[in-house]
């Protein structure tokens, strides 16, 4: 088996287009599963967060503030 065949498979195929695809998606999740992991083994649950009223939040309710 040429380089050559294996360069026609691959890039000028149907089907060799599809392995590489389904092989870049199967890639890029791996990368993306072990990064997870990595990051929360970095940073671990440090406990309660103090709830802060002076603190703005984006999705804050304000309807305690209508009253």
């Amino acid at each position: 088996m040429s380089i050559e065949s294996l360069y026609h498979f691959f890039f000028e195929s149907f089907a060799g287009v599809g392995i590489l695809v389904l092989a870049g998606l199967v890639i890029s999740v791996l990368v993306c599963v072990i990064m997870e992991w990595r990051t929360r083994q970095a940073f671990k649950d440090r406990g309660e967060v103090e709830d802060d009223d002076d603190d703005f939040t984006f999705f804050d309710d304000d309807d305690d503030e209508d009253e």
